[in-house]
This record gives C-alpha cells, sequence and structure tokens, in this order.
C-alpha cells in the first residue's frame, strides 16, 4: 500500500469517525462540510439533503469558516435548475474547472466578473443504499483549482457522509415526530380540561400560543347562516383588534383556508399582499399562518397565528396547528354542545320553578326527587318533605296506564284523571301527565298535575243541567202532543188546509226535542256502560228511508236534496231501533246544517267484509284531521264562525250508540270537499 492510499484510508477512518459520533443532522451537516473544505478545499461549501420523493427537505453552507443562515429555499432553485440539479438527476459526481464555461451552473449576480468572477466546482451525491440522501457541493474562487483526485476524495468523503445524513434524517425526522406528538399530546389535555365554550376558547389559544412560540393567536368560527368568520377570541400582541371582528365569507386568508379545507403560511407579509387579518392587526403582522378547524369532517372555523418568536415557522409549524385545529374542532363542538344541553337544563330549571301547574319529578322506581313551589303549596309540604315521599303517596297512581313499575312511562306523556292529596287530607281533582325526562342528567320521571277542579264542577253543572232536561222537560212535551192532537181533531174541514201545515211544523219541532231528550238519556245511561235497549230485527233501507223522512222538511226548506242508495236485499241487522234511527237522523241532520244551499247529500249503505256500513257525506267544509275524533266528545263543538249552534251531544250519543252495538264509527275529510260520516253494524247472518 502506497503513502498516499494509507493517507487516504486514515482520513476516510478518522472522517467516518467524526461523523458518526453525531445524530443531529444540523450537526452532521456542518461535520461533512467543514470536512470536504479542509481536506479537498474550497472557499464555501453547501449540503442539501433529499426525501424519498426527491424533495429538498433541509441544507447547510459554510462560508469560509462561518455557518450561514438556513437558505433551503434557494438551494431548492439549485436542486431543480443547477449544478446539483444535474448531479441529482444523472447520479453522478460533476466536475466544473471553471463555472463560467459549464451550462449546468446556475448563474447568479454574484458571479458577475466585476464581482466573485469565474470558479472552479466539485458537486457529488450523496448516497445510502443506493438511493440519493443528499448532494455536496464545494466551490473554489480559483478556476481550474480542482482535478480528477480532488472529486475522487470528494466522492468518498460523501460516501462516507451517505449513511450518516440518511440516519440524521430519519433521527431528525422522529424528533420531529415527536415533538409535533407531544405538542398535539399537550393540547389534548389542556383544551380537554373544560367544556365551558368560553374556557375552551382560552385553553386552544393559550395551548396554541406555547406551541408555536407566536406573539398572537386569533380563533374564528363560522356563521352557518351568512358563511362569516367571526373572530370569537383572541391572545396577544394586538389581540383586541381581532376580537370580535367579522370576515365576509370566502375574504382573507381564513375565508381560503375554510374553502379549501387546507392550511396555509405565509411567510412575508407586506403592503401590498391584501390579508383582512393582517388589516385587523393594523401592520404588527408580519408573518401568519392558518389552519382549519375541523369537527366531523366539516369546517367550522380556522384558527390563526401571527409573527413566531423566531422570526419564521419552521417546516412542522403548519402540521402542528393542522393538528390543533382538529383537536379543537372536537372539542369545541363538544363545548358547544354542553352549552346547548346546559342552557337547556337551564330552561328546563326556569320553567320547572315557574309554572302555574305543580311540578314532581321522582327516580325511576317513584320516589320524589325534586318538586317546584306549586307542588309543594298546593301539598301543603316544604320540598324538602316531599323529596321523602313516594308518587303514590301524592295521588291515586293508575298503574294500568303507567305500569307497576313505570314501564309503560316514555317520552310521550301517559295521560289520566287522578285526585291529588294534601297535606290537611284535602282532595283535588287533577289530570296527570307523566312522561320520562332527563333531569340533571339522570333519566327521571317527570309528574304534572293539572287541577281541573274548575272542569269537574262544570261537567257537575252540565250533569245537572242534563238531568233537569231528561226529568223536567218530557212530561210538558208529552201534553204539548197530547193538545196537538187534540186540536188536530177540533179542527174543522175548512180550516184544515191552512191549520195542518202549522200543526206539521210543530210535530216535526216536538219529534226534534223528543229525539234530543232520548239521546241525552241514552248518553247517560251509555257512559255508565249500561247495555242497549230491546233489540229488533230492520232492514237497513227502511231505517234510512225514516231518517230521510224525518228531516227532509229541514232539507226542503234549503233546497238539499238526498241521494240514497241502499239495496233491498242487504242483511238485517239487530239493533235498538229507535236508537240506530237516531244515529242516521243526527247524521242527516248534521249534513243538512252544514251543506250549502241547493246541494246534494249521500247516503250509502252497502255490506263491506262481513259488516253493513252505512256513510253519510256532505258538501260543507270539512273537518280538520286534528278535531276529528275530538268532535265526538260530550259537549264539544267546532269553534267556526258563522256556524250552526248546538248542545255537542249528538254526535258523542252517535259514537256510544254504534260501540253498543259493537260497531265504530269514524270520519273521512278533506277541505272543501265536505266530510263523510261512516259508521258499522254487525249483521243478523
Amino acid at each position: 500500500m502506497s503513502i498516499d492510499q494509507r493517507a487516504t484510508l486514515e482520513l476516510l477512518y478518522k472522517v467516518s469517525r467524526e461523523f458518526a459520533t453525531a445524530l443531529d443532522l444540523k450537526t452532521v451537516l456542518q461535520r461533512v462540510l467543514f470536512a470536504a473544505i479542509n481536506n479537498v478545499g474550497g472557499e464555501r461549501g453547501s449540503v442539501v439533503v433529499m426525501d424519498d420523493n426527491g424533495r429538498a427537505v433541509d441544507s447547510a453552507i459554510v462560508y469560509g469558516n462561518q455557518v450561514r443562515e438556513n437558505t433551503t429555499v434557494q438551494l431548492r432553485e439549485t436542486v431543480e435548475r443547477g449544478l446539483a440539479g444535474w448531479v441529482v438527476r444523472s447520479r453522478e459526481a460533476a466536475l466544473v474547472p471553471d463555472t463560467s464555461k459549464d451550462e449546468r451552473w446556475l448563474r447568479r449576480e454574484d458571479d458577475a466578473l466585476e464581482r466573485s468572477g469565474a470558479k472552479s466546482a466539485i458537486c457529488v451525491p450523496l448516497l445510502a443504499r443506493e438511493k440519493l440522501v443528499g448532494v455536496l457541493t464545494l466551490v473554489h474562487p480559483v478556476p481550474g483549482t480542482y482535478n480528477a483526485e480532488n472529486m475522487a476524495l470528494m466522492q468518498a468523503i460523501a460516501d462516507q457522509a451517505g449513511i450518516t445524513v440518511m440516519n440524521a434524517r430519519f433521527f431528525s425526522e422522529s424528533q420531529r415526530q415527536a415533538r409535533v406528538m407531544t405538542a398535539l399530546a399537550e393540547g389534548a389535555v389542556s383544551m380537554n380540561a373544560s367544556l365551558r365554550i368560553e374556557e375552551t376558547f382560552e385553553r386552544i389559544l393559550v395551548q396554541t400560543r406555547q406551541a408555536l412560540q407566536v406573539e398572537t393567536v386569533a380563533l374564528g368560527m363560522i356563521n352557518e347562516a351568512s358563511g362569516e368568520i367571526i373572530f370569537r377570541a383572541a391572545i396577544g400582541d394586538g389581540a383586541q383588534y381581532i376580537k370580535g371582528k367579522t370576515i365576509p365569507a370566502r375574504g382573507g386568508i381564513a375565508g381560503k383556508v375554510t374553502g379549501d379545507g387546507r392550511g396555509l403560511v405565509i411567510p412575508a407579509i407586506t403592503s401590498e399582499t391584501l390579508l383582512a387579518e393582517a388589516e385587523q392587526l393594523e401592520g404588527r403582522a408580519r408573518v401568519m399562518a392558518c389552519a382549519p378547524i375541523h369537527a366531523q369532517g366539516k369546517v367550522i372555523g380556522v384558527l390563526e397565528v401571527f409573527n413566531p418568536i423566531s422570526k419564521s415557522f419552521d417546516g412542522d409549524a403548519l402540521l402542528v396547528l393542522t393538528g390543533l385545529g382538529s383537536l379543537g374542532g372536537t372539542i369545541l363542538q363538544n363545548a358547544q354542545l354542553y352549552e346547548r344541553l346546559d342552557s337547556a337544563r337551564r330552561r328546563y330549571r326556569d320553567l320547572f320553578e315557574d309554572s302555574i301547574d305543580p311540578i314532581v319529578i321522582s327516580d325511576l322506581g317513584g320516589y320524589v326527587q325534586e318538586a317546584n313551589t306549586q307542588a309543594a303549596t298546593l301539598a301543603g309540604y316544604r320540598p324538602d318533605e316531599l323529596n321523602q315521599f313516594l308518587i303514590e303517596q301524592m295521588h291515586d297512581v293508575n298503574f294500568e296506564k303507567v305500569g307497576r313499575r313505570f314501564e309503560h312511562v316514555g317520552s310521550s306523556a301517559v295521560i289520566y284523571e287522578s285526585i291529588l292529596y294534601n297535606k290537611l287530607g284535602e282532595q283535588f281533582p287533577v289530570e296527570v301527565y307523566a312522561r320520562k325526562v332527563l333531569f340533571d342528567d339522570v333519566e327521571s320521571i317527570q309528574w304534572i298535575f293539572r287541577d281541573i277542579t274548575a272542569r269537574k264542577d262544570l261537567d257537575v253543572l252540565r250533569e245537572d243541567l242534563a238531568a233537569m232536561i231528561y226529568h223536567d222537560l218530557r212530561s210538558p212535551l208529552a201534553n204539548i202532543l197530547s193538545s196537538i192532537d187534540m186540536l188536530d181533531g177540533l179542527i174543522s174541514n175548512e180550516e184544515r188546509e191552512n191549520g195542518e201545515a202549522i200543526l206539521r211544523i210543530a210535530r216535526h219541532s216536538i219529534d226534534r226535542i223528543q229525539r234530543l231528550i232520548a239521546s241525552l238519556l241514552d248518553l247517560n245511561r251509555l257512559e255508565q256502560n249500561q247495555p242497549v235497549g230491546e233489540k229488533q230485527p230492520a232492514k237497513p233501507a227502511e231505517l234510512i228511508a225514516e231518517a230521510v223522512e224525518a228531516v227532509s222538511h229541514a232539507a226542503e226548506g234549503r233546497n238539499q236534496r238526498f241521494l240514497v242508495e241502499a239495496a233491498d236485499d242487504l242483511p238485517v241487522v239487530l239493533i235498538d231501533v229507535d236508537m240506530i234511527r237516531r244515529v242516521l237522523i243526527n247524521l242527516a241532520e248534521n249534513a243538512v246544517k252544514y251543506s250549502p244551499l241547493e246541494s246534494e247529500i249521500q247516503i250509502v249503505a252497502q255490506l263491506h267484509k262481513g259488516w253493513l256500513q252505512i256513510s253519510v257525506q256532505d258538501s260543507g267544509p270539512g273537518i280538520p284531521e286534528t278535531d276529528r275524533e275530538r268532535v265526538f266528545d260530550k259537549f264539544t263543538r267546532l269553534k267556526k264562525q258563522d256556524g250552526p249552534g248546538g248542545l255537542g251531544v249528538g254526535l258523542a250519543f252517535c259514537r256510544l250508540a254504534v260501540q253498543g252495538h259493537g260497531g265504530r264509527i269514524w270520519i273521512e275529510s278533506a277541505p272543501k270537499q265536505g266530510s263523510r260520516f261512516i259508521f258499522t253494524l254487525p249483521t243478523s247472518t
């Protein structure tokens, strides 16, 4: 082995040991450059580190004995278009004796003859495991200085440096990922410490400021209605100029970020740069970054940072900011949900206490947990005393409706009438509404007691009135009818033509009153679950004919006519004939009342699935769907202007009479198309 070869091996061994003692990428790059300059010679040198995709990710430059500021952005241009770029593409070393005569050299202003002029350069690739990990360049101020021997030594140093640079790059990336993960983990812990929306804003801002070491942080939320971005919070220098400001949809950097869903870094804000955010800081903004705040795949706001203390953002800044934005989105959404829930809970508490109805909250076992002021007052106990009660101690629970273990109580109210007891033993009729609710985040049962004393008193008054009608009018009406019959016998043949019409009107009116009284009597009896009267066979066609005859006088006065479809061969029905006749008459009279003048009323009887089905169709205004069940309740009348009056017992009687025969009755109706009342009766076959 020659002396030169031994010296080269010793040099490479020394260089290799020097490289191996460092893992920090910046330190490794500087050592590679100094080793190349000290052993090969040169005025300056640069090394650019490439990632697996061939992009420049880091660099170092040495001028003389001084390490210059990181110039990765400038060197990227060299990698793309200069001598280093040629080496990257060809993966071959390049020797340039005179830079002024080689087109591969990227000429800059400093290369002018009146300045530094022509130079000599060597550029070699850094390879590790057949992968390009970087490119190393040396420059000498004197053309023709470098030769093939220099390039061979340079390549030998580069071969030793390749694995070291790759390991350092991996170590740097792992350190970077660790820093990012640490920042995000610390951010998650800090941000999740509260669900109060204003505290959450503050924690996100503080954590972002600490993680990125910036002067100012701002958080904007998108207004769903207008799309505008409203800055809800800001901390740091000039924060007072940002908080509360609004940026139009798609305006400024924030608008671009929310529209694209990707973060941005603005390395230098100049007077010519149109940035709404920078304008808000009144010239304080020099550098900024902005990242979207995501929640469930949707952008709900932005996180902006201004003026890093280090004067510029490193390569991880946007990654950290984007990660914090994603964390913040989930936390903000949870805070908003909590705020709405808390607001709803407060509103419920206010309504609970201010309600004019007594309200009691029990657990699912029936033990009273809370009672509002009205409940305590009515029961005669203090609220804390009621907390020792079972709900059945306060009122008669209808266990058939709610279930022995309240299993029938759900989100929809179970309604029944009951008696509420107070401390003095007094009783109050109440209507109870029981349903499950979340009370202080615990599933509970809400009991609302609506005092129906006035309604019960009114029911008693109505019953007394009905009793008076039942008993006090029947005898006088019978006397009047007898008197009319006597008058009919006393009228002479000469006066009969004029008197007969008057007597017919009187008889019709008396018949109507008698039918009403009979219906009231039957209604009272059927409400007490007494059976219908004696049943006899009857033909549907004959029943309908009798009903039409009974109301024909009223129909003729309004120029209305009946269209009847009832075949003679329909099955016979076994019924209380008088009762079902009155059902038909009531329905026919209603049709006459609510149909316009000169209209038609249709009555159809047919066999349907083994049942006799009879329908009465008018051409009136129709009945809303929400009222079609209610009209069958006793003393219920729909509120319509200029509508006919009445007691509201006719349809209630019809329902109980039909149900008493085992059938059912219902309404089919449409606005301006009239109503069809339909009922069914079992046939005798």
